[in-house]
C-alpha cells in the first residue's frame, strides 16, 4: 500500500527556511515547501538567496509561480541541480499579484498552459512535476467538470500529483483571506476526483485544522496538506511521524525544540539574519499552552539571553 503523506502547504512570507528548519525539529517526515517564486526570479535572481535551503529542510518541494513553459523548464532544472525533491506549480493562488503575472488561480482557465508547462519541465528533470490547484474558478454548479478537464488534461502530459484545495477561487472582489473564509469548502468533490482519477495522486488541502480530519481524509485521499494550522501551532505536528511515518523516535519537548534552535540562530546571525526574522516563527510553540504569554514576550525581547532565560526557568 502507498504510503500516505502529510504536507505542510506553501505559505508566503511564512514558509521560509527558518521556519522549515525549525518545523523539522518537531517533524522529521512530512513533505515541506518553500513559498512561492516566480519563475524569472528563479532564473534572473539572486539563486543563493532565493532558493538556500539546509539538508535538515528534505524532503524539501520547490513552489514556482509561473505560466511560460520555456522558463518553467530552467526552474526545473536549476531545481534538479539545487537539490529539491519536487516541483511544484501554484495554480491556485487568487490573489491579483499574482493573476498580474499570469499564474496562480487564473491557470484553471488554461489548463492546455499549464500542460505545457509540465510537458516542457518533464524534459529538463528527472523530478517530480507536481500541481496545487483549487476546486474551478467561481462560476455555476459544483465545478466538479471544470476539475475534471483540468485534472484530465493536465495529467495527459504526466503530471502524476495534484494538490487541490478544496474551495473554488473568485479572481476579483476578494483578497486571498477573503477567498479562504467566504469561498465554502467541499471536501467531497476531492474524493469524487480521487475516484475517478484512481492512478493519480491526490492531496486534499483547506481548513484541515485537527488529526481527527486528518485521519478522516487519508481515508479518502492519498495525502494531506496543512496549512495555517501548522504555523500557528507548530506542536500540533510532533505526533505526526510516530503516528503516520512509523518513525519511534522520541518527541522532543518544547524546551528542547527550543535549545536544538539556539545554535542555529547563532550561526545565522552571524551570517548577518536578524534575529527576529527568524524567532518570528516560533510565536505559536506554545499555543493554548500556560506559558504562551510569556514565550511570546520573551521573544518579543529580541534577545537570545532572554530567551535562554526562559528556558532555565
Amino acid at each position: 500500500m502507498m504510503q500516505k503523506e502529510i504536507s505542510i502547504a506553501p505559505m508566503l512570507d511564512w514558509t521560509d527556511r527558518h521556519f522549515r528548519f525549525f518545523l523539522r525539529q518537531i517533524c522529521r517526515h512530512a513533505l515541506l515547501y518553500t513559498e512561492m517564486i516566480n519563475e524569472h526570479a528563479i532564473v534572473l535572481g539572486d539563486r543563493n538567496r532565493l532558493l538556500a535551503f539546509d539538508a535538515l529542510e528534505q524532503p524539501l518541494a520547490l513552489q514556482i509561480g509561473g505560466s511560460d513553459p520555456n522558463l518553467m523548464a530552467e526552474c526545473a532544472a536549476i531545481a534538479q541541480d539545487t537539490g529539491f525533491t519536487q516541483v511544484n506549480i501554484n495554480a491556485g493562488c487568487p490573489s491579483t499579484r499574482v493573476q498580474a503575472g499570469t499564474f496562480g488561480a487564473c491557470l484553471m482557465a488554461v489548463p492546455d498552459q499549464v500542460a505545457r508547462c509540465v510537458e516542457a519541465m518533464q524534459k529538463r528533470t528527472t523530478l517530480p512535476i507536481t500541481v496545487k490547484t483549487r476546486i474551478a474558478l467561481e462560476g455555476p454548479g459544483d465545478g466538479y467538470t471544470e476539475l475534471h478537464r483540468f485534472v484530465q488534461t493536465v495529467q495527459a502530459a504526466g503530471c502524476r500529483k495534484f494538490i487541490i484545495h478544496a474551495r473554488k477561487a473568485r479572481l476579483t472582489g476578494l483578497t486571498p483571506k477573503e477567498n479562504r473564509e467566504k469561498m465554502s469548502l467541499n471536501y467531497p468533490l476531492v474524493y469524487r476526483l480521487k475516484q475517478d482519477f484512481p492512478h493519480l495522486t491526490i492531496i486534499i488541502n483547506g481548513n484541515i485544522t485537527s488529526l481527527e480530519a486528518v485521519e478522516t481524509h487519508l481515508t479518502q485521499t492519498d495525502g494531506v496538506m496543512i496549512g495555517r494550522r501548522a504555523y500557528a501551532d507548530p506542536y500540533f505536528l510532533a505526533t505526526v511521524d510516530n503516528r503516520y511515518y512509523h518513525d519511534a523516535h522520541p518527541i522532543l519537548s518544547r524546551e528542547e525544540i527550543i535549545e536544538r534552535m539556539l545554535p542555529y540562530f547563532e550561526n545565522q546571525m552571524k551570517q548577518g539574519i536578524k534575529l527576529h526574522t527568524m524567532t518570528r516563527h516560533l510565536m505559536g510553540l506554545y499555543y493554548q499552552q500556560p506559558r504562551s504569554k510569556e514565550f511570546k514576550q520573551t521573544l518579543m525581547q529580541n534577545d537570545l539571553k532572554a530567551l535562554k532565560a526562559f528556558l532555565n526557568r
